[in-house]
């Protein structure tokens, strides 16, 4: 393995960290030195690999939880039959996410929300990496809506509402230990995406 290839190794097991740690203990209780011995990275590695700091890392952490999650909306999306409702698609979504915080008997949650939620007010760098993580699981969403007949403008005002609602619901069942609102807010969803599509012209 090339340097070079060593010090992406490194990079990436230092973000997954970052990630990982930050699920748990949230992003001010994830100190620097938690995350190079939770990585075996060498001391001295942060800065070499990192010089902007702990945001840096937040903001590649936050990147790297973006990508995960997407990954997860566009495989639900795409393993969807043609005669799937939008809202069973979305059922399907929210029993993963509930398997997900079952499984790991809720002391984990979504990473995004937990920055967003603590650093939000206090880092402009980390809201908007945030930010660009939400858009990213909008966007699948709202394709997804435009490919079912609705008009681009309503399906990306739906599809925002689709992502803060389970936000939300995991942020509340986390906080209760227990998917209910998760349940709860995938009945809302399907009662919501069943409607007939939001087209242009419709009064």
């Amino acid at each position: 393995m090339t340097s070079l290839r060593k010090g992406e190794a490194t990079q990436q097991r230092m973000v997954a960290s970052m990630l990982e740690l930050i699920q748990s203990h949230g992003y001010a209780g994830t100190g620097l030195n938690a995350v190079l011995a939770h990585s075996g990275a060498p001391k001295g590695s942060l800065y070499f690999h990192f010089p902007e700091g702990k945001e840096q890392l937040g903001e590649r952490a936050v990147g790297l939880a973006a990508d995960h999650f997407e990954s997860m909306i566009v495989a639900v999306l795409d393993s969807a039959g043609p005669k799937q409702s939008a809202g069973k698609v979305a059922e399907s979504m929210v029993a993963l996410l509930s398997e997900f915080l079952e499984t790991n008997d809720f002391e984990v949650g979504c990473p995004v929300s937990v920055v967003a939620l603590e650093m939000g007010g206090e880092s402009d760098r980390l809201r908007t990496a945030c930010e660009q993580a939400y858009d990213r699981w909008i966007a699948p969403v709202a394709e997804f809506l435009v490919a079912r007949g609705h008009e681009r403008r309503a399906a990306q005002s739906t599809a925002s509402a689709v992502i803060s609602l389970v936000e939300g619901a995991m942020i509340v069942a986390r906080t209760r230990r227990d998917v209910q609102p998760l349940r709860d807010a995938a009945r809302t969803l399907r009662t919501l995406l069943d409607l007939p599509p939001a087209t242009k012209g419709r009064k």
